[in-house]
């Protein structure tokens, strides 16, 4: 199956469509669940999938680490070795490297830092981030980056943009182009305009298969990111997938779609998940709170997913409490439906050209809070 993009509705600036990989068919927008080394914590693949889940993202990074891209290739390459024969998006290990900023030495080669797991010495340039990636048998491959920290001046923003536009130069020459496989570019700068505008600028002259804004997600709240994003989606083509990292609350998606944006990832559901908190469209539910002990009901009478179909509240806050593992499996399969839930409902409120209504719709049922308690 070759690679390629469709559009099949617009609302506004929001879009509707498939990518197509592979390895399948994503509906877009799409939200993926994130397996960072190589499974969805407290999930099957198989229960992944009956989320309504298309693509999981897993992480360069890590899997380098452990166990190893190499081994990982020897042994199928992450569909198989994950069984998941599904689309994965690899992310490219830069934002891992961003976060280790007090164990890393970063230059124009790439980076060197000491491994988390055993403070070995490792070297990630763009080269190696895109051969671990084409190892990892990725059907969507992610540019080596930077993420410019939050906050920076000018100055830092521009220093870091112009870093990372050589590295997508250098991605793109490593890049080992094959039917059905993709590379996407990572738009940076900050939050000034004009340098996600020069980044942009840059992307497109050195041609991808679609285009990620990262740098946001990192602290600096979302008027801001929906400013960037009003800055920076204008400059991207229509004919790519547009990717925000790293984003996050139901409410930011929403958002992020209304401003054009078709792909998403954010451990946000899963980490929920197992710590108790459970995501509905009136509320958030912290689980572990003792007003749920003697509740009967579910936790969202309308969820699909299996927790809501036959556990009670009650049921889960027990789990809970007595930190049994069911616990965080049951409440990570909800909020991961709740999320794939959102998501077609974003797509089928496009196709009908009623999207600023289900967005008015969500933010009012936000507000209301959960219904009182038994």
């Amino acid at each position: 199956m070759t690679y390629g993009f469709q559009l099949l509705a617009r609302d506004g600036a929001a879009r509707t469509g498939a990518i197509t990989t592979a390895h399948g068919a994503i509906a877009t927008p799409a939200f993926m669940p994130v397996g960072t080394a190589a499974t969805v914590k407290a999930m099957t693949p198989e229960a992944v999938r009956e989320t309504g889940a298309d693509i999981v993202l897993a992480n360069t990074y890590h899997l380098m680490l452990r166990p190893g891209a190499e081994r990982l290739a020897r042994l199928g390459g992450l569909h198989d070795f994950m069984h998941w024969q599904r689309p994965i998006l690899t992310d490219s290990g830069g934002f891992q490297v961003y976060s280790l900023s007090d164990l890393r030495q970063l230059d124009e080669a790439g980076v060197t830092f000491k491994s988390h797991i055993d403070g070995s010495e490792m070297h990630l340039s763009p080269e190696r981030s895109i051969e671990v990636q084409h190892l990892l048998d990725a059907d969507i491959t992610m540019a080596f980056d930077e993420c410019t920290p939050f906050p920076a001046t000018e100055a830092v923003a521009a220093a870091s943009m112009q870093l990372s536009m050589r590295w997508a130069e250098r991605c793109r020459a490593a890049f080992v182009a094959r039917p059905g496989y993709a590379l996407f570019g990572i738009v940076q700068g900050g939050m000034y305009p004009d340098l996600r505008a020069e980044s942009a600028a840059r992307l497109l002259q050195i041609g991808f298969d679609g285009y990620a804004v990262g740098g946001l997600a990192v602290g600096e709240g979302q008027a801001l990111t929906f400013s960037t994003l009003e800055g920076t989606v204008p400059h991207l083509p229509a004919d790519r997938p547009r990717y925000l990292m790293g984003v996050g609350r139901p409410g930011d998606i929403v958002g992020a779609v209304q401003r054009g944006i078709d792909m998403f990832d954010c451990v946000m559901p899963t980490r929920s998940g197992r710590t108790g908190q459970l995501f509905s469209p009136r509320a958030t539910l912290n689980i572990r709170n003792a007003r749920h002990a003697d509740d009967p009901r579910p936790v969202d009478a309308d969820c699909r997913c299996p927790l809501c179909r036959h556990y009670s509240r009650g049921y889960l806050h027990h789990l809970f409490r007595a930190k049994e593992i069911l616990g965080a499996m049951l409440a990570t399969w909800h909020n991961l439906t709740h999320y794939q839930d959102l998501m077609a409902s974003l797509r089928a409120a496009i196709s009908r050209g009623s999207l600023e209504a289900f967005a008015a719709e969500h933010a009012r049922l936000a507000t209301m809070g959960d219904i009182d308690p038994v």
